[in-house]
């Protein structure tokens, strides 16, 4: 087994205050109940932000507890990239002024759009610039602000996604002999399935128009069914992938942190994996899918709750609209 390049050496996360419980949702007039929402995806609240709270102040708030935990000051970061589908601004990227609000003037900053699998793609980037050479430290940011992106007269989708945000800190790994870090990678797309999952309008191929708003179009739209196929499915092809590069097997993992879409995705991806769910982190059912917030979101919570220790290892899996999936394995 190669010697890790990078290690996770801080976690935080930041959610809005405001939580919006399935009752909530019910009393909006929409036709479902706690019990409809909680059969189908295992989500009983979720956090929903307020005026006030951007997607660069919840960044700001879950980047700095993960930097205070790694003991990296802002001046230490070289490059801070945020998985986003919701940012502050179409120009420029939020992970700029996530910068500024940091005081990480000698940083560089940029935004992917990889939707639900944001912070898994952003964390293989930043070991990739690690093992470059051209980076020591990186801060990788999976962050959203969906409510302002879903229809809240969709019950197919305005009862899954939530907001918030997770932050971690990618360190090169220096400690002669250490086998703590990313132990391997593996990411995928197909652009055929994309509007199985997508906003149709407000890009640049057909901007914002009365229309647009009359007909909703700037809100997401999913086919239900056909993306939980999808999502299982792939997430099965990258477990295996991921550990058959580790050289491990499901045996080996101390812990599974899937992206929290629904607890039926997560429990078929389980168990394909082979992986009881003993081993599984699940706390959807407290944040809804906050999309490429949710891995980090839940790996700090799991840190937080003792799951996660020295030398476990960790297997992360994600799916989202593009259709974009990938893994990670690391050994904290």
């Amino acid at each position: 087994m190669k010697r890790p390049i990078a290690y996770i050496a801080g976690t935080g996360h930041a959610v809005p205050k405001n939580i919006m419980t399935n009752a909530d949702i019910t009393a909006m007039g929409l036709e479902t109940n706690d019990e409809w929402i909680v059969d189908r995806t295992g989500i009983k609240q979720r956090h929903i932000a307020k005026d006030g709270e951007s997607l660069t102040s919840l960044s700001a708030d879950a980047s700095r507890i993960a930097m205070a935990r790694a003991g990296v000051q802002p001046g230490e970061i070289d490059v801070i990239i945020l998985g986003t589908a919701t940012p502050d601004h179409l120009l420029p990227a939020t992970a700029v002024e996530i910068q500024t609000a940091l005081g990480c003037t000698r940083a560089a900053g940029f935004d992917i759009s990889a939707a639900c699998s944001g912070w898994l793609y952003g964390a293989i980037m930043g070991e990739s610039l690690i093992a470059s050479g051209s980076a020591d430290t990186v801060l990788v940011i999976g962050a959203e602000k969906l409510s302002t992106i879903v229809d809240w007269t969709d019950r197919n989708t305005c009862i899954l996604f939530a907001d918030g945000a997770g932050a971690t800190v990618l360190r090169r790994n220096k400690e002669r002999g250490s086998t703590k870090g990313v132990l391997s990678s593996f990411m995928r797309s197909d652009g055929a399935l994309a509007e199985l999952l997508w906003r149709p309008a407000g890009g640049g191929a057909e901007p914002f128009t009365p229309e647009v708003f009359e007909q909703k179009r700037h809100y997401v739209r999913m086919a239900g069914r056909e993306v939980f196929k999808h999502a299982v499915r792939s997430m099965a092809e990258a477990t295996d992938r991921a550990l058959d590069s580790a050289r491990i097997t499901a045996a080996d993992v101390d812990l599974l942190i899937p992206h929290q879409a629904n607890v039926r995705i997560i429990e078929a991806t389980a168990k394909h994996a082979g992986v009881s769910m003993d081993k599984v982190f699940v706390n959807v059912d407290r944040f809804g899918n906050t999309s490429a917030a949710s891995i980090p979101i839940a790996l700090d919570d799991a840190m937080a709750k003792g799951r996660v220790k020295e030398g476990s290892i960790v297997l992360f899996v994600a799916f989202g609209a593009g259709f974009t999936w990938g893994s990670l394995v690391a050994r904290f």
